[in-house]
């Protein structure tokens, strides 16, 4: 797969880390992070680790929530599947199913301008923490200082 072009990371999307392997046949579990596991079902390169090497996706099956079984191209026993534990496993952007039009990225947020429902600017934000609970918006104030936006609909009313 060396003939394709390494994208940025600016270019990708997270879509899960690899956990443990799965049988004897390289086979992996994979943890998704994203809402959409489709995306899986899209693609047939998946760009894996700090190096985001890429590799030919043979295969991706629901496992549990949250969890797909999938098989990459050269990963063909076990010891290969134990070498890529804990590794982030990400797609294009650009091979991503299609959101709705209610529905974002988390990493699409950073730099957008914060209001109050009468059009007062807060500021901007900065970035999107994962609390568990709910995500929350570190947003830039235009005099100084962060504030702390969680992402309920109680107070966040549009996007």
């Amino acid at each position: 797969m060396s003939q394709q072009p390494r994208p940025s990371l600016d270019e990708l999307l997270l879509v899960g880390q690899i956990t443990t392997p799965f049988g004897v046949h390289g086979q992996l579990n994979l943890h998704t992070i994203t809402n959409r596991p489709e995306h899986l079902r899209r693609v047939s390169t998946v760009f894996v680790g700090e190096n985001l090497t890429p590799y030919k996706l043979k295969r991706a099956a629901p496992h549990k929530s949250s969890v797909h079984i999938i098989a990459l191209a050269g990963i063909d026993n076990r010891d290969a599947a134990e070498t890529m534990r804990g590794q982030e496993v990400y797609i294009r952007q650009t091979d991503a199913a299609p959101l709705d039009e209610d529905e974002y990225y988390l990493h699409d947020l950073p730099g957008l301008r914060v209001e109050t429902v009468d059009g007062t600017t807060i500021g901007t934000v900065k970035e999107v923490l994962e609390t568990g609970a709910n995500e929350v918006l570190v947003v830039t104030r235009p005099e100084g200082g962060e504030a702390l936006i969680p992402m309920i609909k109680d107070v966040v009313k549009r996007l």
